[in-house]
């Protein structure tokens, strides 16, 4: 990829073109765009939650970044919200089981992730608090490209 705007900070309003891995603090990867297509993030459009856009700005291209962030500035602590949803909700052929994560829809049409907790045969006992709430996760960022925001 072209390196036409190496000397363009990321600001608010800049589109970010990336190649990023989260991973938990403890060395657990969670995704990575290494080895794949690079991410494309506009700071401040809420594309990624806004403590991780915010670490982006200032970064020009070229630029690699390790970040800590703790739980408290990202996804917040482990609250359980465990609901119960009646077994019936989930097509019959589902082999539920705890700890497996499924995505429900919610009335605004947005997908939420939920982990099952324990199942029983008429109920299965869900927690909707965010997968990664509670851990300390490291960003590791290299920047291919940023637009301007008059530039996007």
């Amino acid at each position: 990829m072209a390196q036409k705007n190496s000397s363009v900070p990321a600001a608010k309003g800049s589109t970010v073109v990336l190649h990023y891995a989260l991973s938990l603090a403890g060395g657990k990867q969670v995704e990575s765009s290494y080895g794949g297509e690079p991410a494309a993030v506009a700071i401040g459009k809420s594309d990624w939650l806004p403590a991780l856009e915010n670490l982006l700005v200032g970064l020009k291209v070229g630029e690699q970044r390790r970040f800590e962030i703790p739980a408290a500035e990202a996804y917040g602590p482990a609250e359980p919200q465990v609901h119960v949803v009646p077994r019936e909700e989930f097509p019959p052929e589902l082999e539920l089981r705890p700890g497996m994560v499924i995505g429900f829809d919610t009335p605004s049409g947005e997908e939420v992730p939920g982990t099952v907790v324990e199942v029983t045969p008429r109920e299965v006992m869900v927690d909707f608090s965010h997968p990664l709430s509670g851990h300390d996760l490291v960003l590791e960022v290299e920047i291919l490209d940023v637009k301007a925001g008059k530039d996007v």
